[in-house]
């Protein structure tokens, strides 16, 4: 392994990074006890910082859930030095940069990214979180509003709900028991009424546990290791120290009476879920023994004589994972699995074969050529790991310094490297009938439950179990066939880099013919020894219906279904596949290491080949889509807002309903008559990128031409002309204010919202960068007017939007406080207010901004898959603009301040002549009394959409960027 030793000055040993690691690396201690990982890395084009300050939810005071997570909020606003508000935020965009933090139960974590020559000032800030904030009076009630907005987001989101029961069921003087997010009860009014003053409780707690010494800090930065040293000193080393220790919270959150429980739940969405949970001694002090990650993927597995494997041909799972999840002090084992209707009538035999699968790893022993294969695979794939954004990179570290020795920062838990069968045996024997606690999801026990958990409203009943039942329930399941995997085949073994004779810039097209066009881009930049390649294959009947939509989405539910017990091996050794809808047909994807990929790619052709309906697997497969359809009416407000814009604007697209509708009617034999037809006519769009030849990628396209065009019977025949798919995008009316009122699809939802769209122009660079400009320049003032000032909604944003290469921007907002009919009239005036920012916008305002987005767009692809699927993105929108972003860069350069006032004037501001806009109103419970009266101010030159089908095909449509 490679090494970075550290200077003599300092201590800590040695660093072990990948060896295809160029980074430089040195931990440093500031006089604070301040513990700090520099990273130099001259050739990154953003640089990050992230700090993790070793307190959580964990240590909120009593009867102040959500204290951490609401002072986690609270530091962003100002500081001494900085105090105007939401400054810091103002900066960080201003400059090409993001921020954000997270509260855990025993951390919280800042960071943020910049463009390279802005992070002096931007860590100076940064810096001034932990020295001398401004936690202010004005903004203490405005940021509870935040934290409960973003509280009422969660509220029916059954992943939180299941985790706050979990919690719930648990030691009360445990701090696992608490309620982490906080809401309005908990941070003002149960303290009011006790006579506590929230803030002066934050300042407390502050005060209490921000130390320097319990800090880890991470600084990425693009100058040489002794700068950023110099600079991290100067910045960060009058954080006070007061020597505190980090909070620990020994014992176990169970007790005996946790344990040994069935408890059933009621959740949101349709389906049935059951989970084994085991308290387990946390093997984090084992990680480089790793006994957590060898159960998990044992008992994971998806291979023939898995558990899972059992399970499916029985017809009862369509889904199963395991892992452990914890802190230093405890750890829960979990068995996740997704029910079928006919397995959720099998719990009991399922909770058996799962206690019968452990028995199986007790009684086999601990193999060490499984352990060896899992650590030669975690090795292979961290010495070619891609590179990542500096931001994700360093938050990583940073939530790893407290956990690990200094040499294992950048590696935590990734390569497993001492076999040691006893530790693993003692995790197995924790996974006992006597210590499980097991959690059965289903709306089939709506009316049967007798418990509410009190922070979610969660129904749910408890009945105790005894092991002997459990083991009644394993002797009487069904007699399957559980074994061990056998050896890996997909593990590469040739890692060696192609010598690539041409250095394309951009993707050529290698070859065309009547069945296929493939693009091709060797890997000049990443050189891992890892391909990616895409093929979209348009066949026009796949999407011609709801009807057919269904029918394809099953083919590709049941291609996928037949090929999991094979590819989960390639999927393992880091061979990855996936197969999904596209808006032509359906698309391959492949990933990975490239030594193996071919024979990967041949095995999905050939069931594409000889693809057959099982009626057992096709009703599988019917029932998890019909629960996919019916659980559309639980998704989050904003998201319903949006699915409705793209009704609107994207022609031949059809409503969940139409689709959900459709699937009600269809047999095993309809799919079974539908697929030869659909793929009776295709054409296959390829491309093939990375460590992969010429000649190579021309012999996989040939291959999938012979197997599916030119066999003696061919399956496929080329397209004719006019049946090559356009994606075509409606075009709204100048200077018409367009509405679109409904009630949101779940009708216990508080939640209301709006997406306000500003449709603009197609595809054009000169324009796409006044957009561009307009918004980077636009987005901050959005979110500090409507999120920090207004306080409307915790989801507020401002973003462009794409659709087939018709530009637009749009303003999402979701409120559980305001309807949308007042939420749109304040982006209206928002729009307003901007015209006084950008018509007195100084000159070394606009240049800023205007060098700001020019460093965003040479922002450099940071690994192959990043890469390609910007390429990608041209070929599948008919662009084909490799060049985009320099010719945009060149745009930009050329543009003036007058231009992008004019471009205002004439597209987006309240009267603009040229503006086309539309609002999507989604009304949640709270609101809804309010539809009819917004709808009735609805009036010329202003349009209410009725009917979105009707109304779209009323409109012109934009030209096809395809064919």
């Amino acid at each position: 392994m490679a090494v970075v030793t550290e200077p003599a000055a300092e201590k800590g040993g040695e660093i072990v990074k990948s060896r295809t690691d160029e980074r430089e690396y040195r931990r440093i201690v500031l006089k604070n006890c301040l513990q700090v990982l520099l990273i130099s890395d001259p050739e990154t084009d953003k640089c990050a910082a992230s700090m993790n300050v070793n307190v959580g939810s964990f240590s909120d005071p009593e009867g102040l859930d959500g204290l951490a997570h609401f002072l986690e909020h609270m530091l962003f606003f100002a500081s001494e030095k900085y105090p105007e508000e939401d400054s810091y935020s103002k900066y960080i965009t201003e400059h090409g940069g993001s921020t954000n933090a997270y509260t855990s139960s025993e951390d919280t974590n800042y960071h943020f990214d910049i463009n390279t020559d802005s992070f002096d000032e931007a860590l100076d800030r940064f810096a001034q979180f932990f020295i001398k904030p401004l936690m202010s009076a004005d903004a203490t009630m405005r940021e509870i509003k935040a934290v409960d907005s973003e509280n009422q987001k969660n509220l029916l989101s059954d992943s939180w709900r299941l985790r706050q029961l979990q919690k719930h069921l648990s030691r009360e003087e445990h701090p696992y028991h608490k309620f982490s997010t906080g809401n309005m009860d908990t941070l003002y009014k149960r303290p009011e009424a006790k006579g506590v003053d929230t803030r002066s409780e934050l300042l407390k707690f502050y005060d209490e546990h921000y130390s320097a010494n319990i800090m880890h800090l991470v600084v990425y930065g693009k100058e040489n290791l002794d700068k950023i040293h110099g600079l991290v000193e100067e910045l960060f080393q009058e954080i006070r120290n007061t020597n505190k220790a980090i909070p620990t919270f020994p014992g176990q959150p169970c007790t005996p009476d946790h344990l040994q429980v069935l408890v059933k739940v009621v959740p949101i969405r349709q389906y049935h879920e059951l989970s084994g949970s085991w308290p387990i001694t946390p093997t984090i002090h084992h990680y480089e023994e790793a006994p957590s990650r060898y159960l998990s993927h044992l008992i994971g597995h998806e291979s023939e004589g898995s558990l899972f494997h059992a399970l499916k041909i029985l017809g009862w799972a369509t889904g199963l994972y395991a892992g452990e999840v914890g802190t230093m002090d405890y750890s829960f084992f979990n068995v996740s699995i997704n029910l079928t209707d006919a397995g959720h009538e099998h719990m009991e035999d399922i909770i058996g074969l799962l206690f019968r699968h452990i028995k199986l790893l007790q009684h086999s022993g601990v193999p060490q050529w499984i352990f060896d294969e899992m650590a030669a695979i975690s090795e292979t794939s961290f010495h070619y790991q891609a590179k990542t954004h500096p931001i994700y990179y360093a938050t990583g570290i940073s939530s790893k310094m407290r956990i690990y020795p200094t040499k294992h920062w950048l590696v935590g838990s990734s390569l497993p490297s001492k076999f040691n069968p006893a530790i693993v045996q003692k995790v197995l024997d924790e996974l006992s009938p006597s210590n499980v606690r097991i959690f059965w999801e289903s709306n089939k026990f709506e009316g049967e439950t007798d418990k509410i958990e009190p922070w979610y409203n969660t129904p749910y009943s408890l009945e105790k179990i005894t092991k002997f039942t459990i083991q009644e329930w394993e002797q009487s399941a069904p007699d399957v066939n559980l074994f061990l995997p056998i050896p890996n085949v997909f593990i590469p073994t040739d890692l060696s880099l192609k010598d690539v004779k041409d250095k394309e810039n951009f993707p050529v097209m290698l070859r065309k013919t009547s069945f296929s066009r493939l693009w091709y881009k060797p890997d000049t930049k990443f050189f891992r020894p890892k391909a990616y390649v895409k093929m979209d294959f348009n066949c026009p009947l796949a999407v011609s219906s709801p009807d057919a939509i269904v029918l394809s989405s099953i083919f590709v539910w049941l291609l996928e279904d037949c090929l999991n017990e094979y590819a989960y091996y390639a999927q393992d050794a880091g061979l990855y596949y996936g197969l999904s809808l596209s808006d032509n047909g359906f698309e391959l994807y492949l990933g990975g290491f490239n030594h193996k990929m071919r024979i990967l790619l041949e095995a999905v052709i050939e069931k594409i080949v000889k693809f057959e309906v099982k009626p057992d697997r096709f009703s599988v497969i019917k029932e998890m889509d019909t629960k996919a359809y019916q659980n559309c009416k639980f998704r989050q407000p904003y998201s319903q807002a949006s699915s409705c814009c793209s009704l609107v604007l994207e022609d031949q697209t059809w409503t969940w309903a139409e689709e959900r509708d459709a699937l009600s009617h269809m047999e095993a034999e309809d799919l079974a008559n539908f697929v030869p037809m659909m793929l009776s006519r295709a054409f296959v769009e390829c491309y093939i990128a990375g460590n992969v030849e010429k000649d190579e990628a021309v012999s996989m396209v040939k291959h999938i031409e012979d197997v599916l065009f030119n066999c003696p019977k061919p399956i496929c025949r080329p397209l004719f002309p006019s049946q090559l798919l356009t994606d075509r995008v409606a075009e709204l009316g100048t200077r018409t204010k367009y509405f679109y009122h409904r009630e949101g699809s779940n009708p216990k939802d508080e939640n209301s919202a709006l997406v306000h769209y500003i449709q603009v122009h197609q595809d054009e660079f000169s324009m796409n960068v006044k957009l561009q400009l307009f918004c980077l320049i636009a987005k901050q003032a959005t979110f500090h007017q409507l999120r920090t000032v207004e306080q409307l909604g915790y989801i507020t944003s401002l973003s462009r939007r794409n659709d087939s290469g018709v530009h637009g921007l749009e303003f999402t907002i979701q409120s559980s406080a305001k309807g949308p009919g007042h939420i749109d009239a304040r982006v209206e005036s928002l729009l307003k207010d901007l015209e006084s920012k950008f018509y007195n916008m100084s000159d070394e305002e606009f240049k800023r901004n205007l060098t700001a987005l020019t460093d965003m767009k040479l922002e450099k692809h940071k690994n192959l898959s990043e890469e390609s699927r910007f390429y990608w993105g041209e070929i599948q929108n008919g662009t084909l603009k490799f060049n985009r972003i320099e010719a945009e860069v060149a745009a930009l350069r050329e543009l003036k301040k007058e231009e992008l006032i004019g471009f205002f004037d004439e597209y987006i501001k309240v009267d603009a002549p040229r503006k086309k806009s539309m609002s999507i109103c989604v009304y949640g419970r709270q609101h809804l009394k309010e539809m009819e009266s917004d709808k009735a101010k609805v009036v010329s030159p202003c349009i209410e959409i009725e009917d979105i089908v009707g109304f779209r095909n009323s409109l012109p449509l934009y030209r096809s960027l395809r064919g």
